[in-house]
C-alpha cells in the first residue's frame, strides 16, 4: 500500500493580520490567505475566481515572534498539513471540520521582483 503524504503548499495574500491565542506553552496564530484562480470564459478572456484559506500556525511561546509578520495584505507561502477534528455538540449532533495547519510560512518575493533581478544581472 502507498503512504499518502499528507501536506500542503498555498501561496497568497494575507486577508487581515493574525488574530494571536497564547496559552501556557505554545501560541496559536489565525490568518486567512486569498488566493485566486484564472479561467478562460467562452470569448477567451481570463476571468478570476478568488476564495480565502483559513490557516493556523502553532509555536512555542518563545518563537511566537514569527507571528508578527502575518500582516495584512503581505504575499505568504504556507506548508503544513490537514487536521481534522470531530465533536459532539450539546444536542448530540456530531461536527467536524479540516483545519489547516502550517508548519511552516514565509514571506514571497513577487515575481515581477525576481523577474527585474534576473534581468539586471
Amino acid at each position: 500500500m502507498k503512504k499518502i503524504e499528507n501536506t500542503f503548499t498555498v501561496l497568497g495574500f494575507v486577508g487581515k493580520d493574525a488574530q494571536v491565542r497564547e496559552f501556557e506553552n505554545a501560541s496559536v496564530a489565525r490568518f486567512s490567505v486569498a488566493v485566486c484562480r484564472g479561467e478562460k470564459d467562452k470569448e477567451g478572456k481570463t476571468q478570476y475566481t478568488s476564495a480565502f484559506i483559513s490557516i493556523e500556525a502553532w509555536r512555542k511561546n518563545e518563537n511566537k515572534d514569527s507571528f508578527d509578520r502575518i500582516k495584512k495584505g503581505v504575499m505568504l507561502t504556507c506548508e503544513g498539513y490537514f487536521k481534522s477534528e470531530e465533536w459532539t455538540e450539546e444536542d448530540g449532533t456530531v461536527r467536524n471540520r479540516v483545519i489547516i495547519v502550517a508548519n511552516k510560512f514565509y514571506e514571497t518575493p513577487e515575481k515581477e521582483l525576481e523577474e527585474k533581478k534576473e534581468k539586471g544581472k
